[in-house]
Formats: structure tokens, sequence, C-alpha cells
């Protein structure tokens, strides 16, 4: 009889698996003597191995060609941001001209606020999740300030209904219809970052929508973990980081998508520079005329150096496709939930949604009991034998510990190491 739950079991998990493992095109972090076990790509993916490549290629254009590296040879810096811009639409499901790489998370999401937040007396309110990450939380409160109003009343943060933090379609759905007439801005998470909770975001649009009011996402631990589709979401924007499944290394330039009904928007905005449309821009008028689509948004020239990693990572989505990929990451996953389940249902209480449409790669546990410990000391006791043993996960106060299996270059394998380390601890 096959046992469901050996190495043996697990490797020709990933001998037969449909997507075989792109784990070669990735640097692996060592520990001691081995490979770590890495389950921390929902905060910092691995380095593509192509990524040094991109980034060499551009310090020796800068080096040879200087200033002239922007309009000559291969790779041109002027139209740079361009090379990212349809691998990057096919990964959200959108069309080329309503994505842009720019920036970061937070700024874009102040800028996208700046023309979609557009509070009255009778609407000034914008709706979020109760522990949104704080970042979040911070741009919001202050573009309500910004505008005159309280944040107090004004900033709607909806608590969970459900056990382990989770909120319910049903509680979203009463909160919308509830504060409706006040709605301004219903700006929600693709994956809540600490339960990796997932939401069905076109019924989010939909709902917002009706009350008339804007929706817009931050995708920070969707892209690259859900298979999206913000053109036919109808979302009004989406704001997100490249450095978590993404894999373009630590502060990477992020994200911004503007559905196209607003790609010749009269909106207020931010301008600068690079926003103007291409044709004119070098004429240096006084007048700004935005490019139409999310390039419109655009403030300064593209970080090139920034950007070169992104193109490697982009790459490998291309090649396989986010479909076969949020296959294989329900495939890990799930794999991951049955071993706890049979393993460890008396160490590990499971946050995160069961369901695979509501979460992508992450599990998100709290440790129930063991070695005599409880709570928060448990679980940093846990957290800190997984590292010890080179098993890395991800840790989130006050007691959460997020394990991420990466489909591009986790394994059924790394899979089984992580419930092999807890057995371990438990044990003592």
């Amino acid at each position: 009889m096959t046992d469901l739950h050996s190495p043996a079991h697990a490797a020709a998990l990933d001998a037969a698996d449909p997507l075989p493992s792109l784990r070669g095109e990735f640097l692996i972090p060592k520990h001691r003597d081995r490979e770590q076990t890495y389950f921390v790509g929902n905060s910092l993916g691995l380095q593509p191995r192509g990524a040094r490549a991109h980034v060499e290629e551009v310090m020796d254009k800068w080096a040879m060609e200087a200033v002239e590296g922007h309009f000559t040879g291969q790779a041109q810096w002027m139209p740079y941001h361009e090379l990212v811009r349809e691998p990057l639409a096919r990964v959200v499901g959108a069309l080329p001209h309503e994505v842009v790489a720019m920036n970061s998370l937070t700024a874009n999401l102040h800028l996208m606020m700046v023309s979609f937040y557009r509070p009255t007396r009778e609407r000034p309110a914008i709706l979020i999740e109760a522990g949104s990450f704080p970042s979040d939380r911070y741009a919001v409160a202050s573009q309500i300030a910004f505008h005159g109003f309280d944040p107090d009343t004004d900033l709607i943060e909806l608590q969970p209904d459900e056990p382990g933090g989770l909120i319910s379609m049903e509680s979203i759905e009463r909160a919308i219809a509830q504060h409706g007439p006040r709605l301004a801005l219903v700006l929600w998470p693709g994956v809540q970052y600490r339960t990796g909770q997932a939401f069905d975001l076109n019924r989010i649009v939909q709902l917002a929508h009706a009350q008339g009011a804007v929706c817009g996402f931050d995708l920070a631990h969707g892209v690259g973990n859900l298979e999206l589709a913000l053109h036919d979401s109808g979302v009004d924007f989406a704001v997100w980081c490249h450095y978590k499944y993404l894999n373009s290394g630590p502060g990477a330039v992020a994200g911004c998508f503007v559905h196209e009904r607003h790609a010749h928007s009269d909106r207020p905005r931010f301008a600068g520079w690079w926003g103007h449309e291409t044709s004119t821009r070098f004429r240096m008028g006084p007048q700004f005329v935005p490019t139409p689509g999310a390039d419109g948004w655009q403030l300064s020239n593209p970080p090139i150096l920034g950007l070169a990693p992104l193109r490697a990572s982009l790459d490998l989505f291309d090649r396989v496709g986010m479909r076969a990929l949020c296959e294989k990451s329900r495939r890990l996953t799930g794999y991951l939930e049955t071993l706890i389940r049979d393993r460890l249902s008396d160490t590990l209480d499971i946050l995160t949604p069961s369901a695979p449409e509501q979460r992508g790669c992450q599990l998100s546990l709290r440790v129930i009991d063991g070695r005599g410990l409880t709570g928060r000391p448990a679980g940093r006791a846990l957290f800190d034998y997984l590292a010890e043993h080179g098993v890395l996960g991800d840790w989130r106060e006050p007691d959460v510990i997020r394990i991420s299996p990466a489909p591009l270059y986790n394994t059924h394998v790394d899979v089984l190491r992580f419930t092999e380390v807890v057995e371990n601890w438990r044990r003592g």
C-alpha cells in the first residue's frame, strides 16, 4: 500500500506533475549543506537566474552608450517600460494599454485615489477590510483627511464575521448595501495578507458600482498568485507590487491598472512629464496632455534597473501561463492542507479557507498546542525552530505563521519537509 505521506510519494507527485517545476530557473538560498526550504514567496520571491543578465545588459549599455542608451541598440531605455506591458497584461487579465509598471504600490495607490476618490459631503466614505495592511490604511486615512473629512467616521472598516478573522461574502454585501449612499470608494484586497483569504472580486465590483461607488483593488498578494481578469471584472483601478510572486527583487517597481473606460478620463490627476502623450512629450510645452490609458498616470522616467529583473520573471510566467500555475498551486497547497489535517491537526490550526477559490498558495497557521506552549509563545517557538532547520516561513503578529508554496519553484517534497520539521518540533 502506498504511504501517501512518504518522501517517495512526495517525489512521485513531483515527477508526475503536469507542470514540471521551474525550480532550476531560480537561485535557492542555502541552509548549511542543503537548499533552504523557502515558503516566503508571498513576501519576497526568489531571484530568477535570468535577472542578472537583464540587469547587466542595462549596466553594459550605460557603460558603453551612456545617454545614447535611451535611443539606440537593443532594449532602448525610452520605451523600456513597454517591454513588460504585454506580458504583465496577460498575468493580470487586462488589455496592454490598461497596465503600467511604475513607482511603488502605495505611491500608485495615492495616485489612483487622487483621480478616483472624489468625496462629496454626501459621499465621503471609503470601505476597507479591518486589519488591512497598515500602508493601505495609512494611505486611505490620509486621503480622507486631506479632503477635509474625518477618518473616524468616513473610514469604514469591515470586521471579520467568521472564525480565524475571515470575512464572508454576505458580510461584504451587507456592508456595501448599508453604507452605499455614503460610499465614494470600495478598496478591497485580492488576498487578505494575514489570513490568506481570496475574495470574489467580480462580485465586489458589481456591488460597489450598483451603489454608485468607485471600486479599486490592492493586489499585492493577488498578482502572480490568482488567475485575475481585471478588464472583464470592470474594476476601476488596481495596484500591486512585483517583489512577491513576480520575483522582481526587493523594492521592485510596482504595477498599476486603469480600466480602458477611463483611458481618456478628464478626472483630476497628479501629472508628470512621462504621463504626457509620447508624440509631443519632447516639445516641452506648458500644457499637460495625458497619454491615453494607464501610461497617462506615469510621473517620471521609468527606473530601468528596477524594470530589468521584472522582464526575467515575466518570461517565466509567459512560458507556463497563469492558468497552469494556479492549477499547480492548488495541488501544492491542497497537499499541504492534507498533511496538516492528517498529521498535525492537534498542533496547527489553518486560518485560510479550505475552498480553493477562496485562497491562493498561502496557508496562514496558528499553533494550537506544542511542547507545552500555546498562543504567541508557541507560534514564535515553532517559527524559530523551522528557521533553524532550514524551513523559512513568514511571521505576522500576533501569532500567525504564513506558509506559501509558490508553484514556480516549490515542490511536494518541500511541503512534506515542512510537516516533518513541525513533527520533530512537537516531539521536542
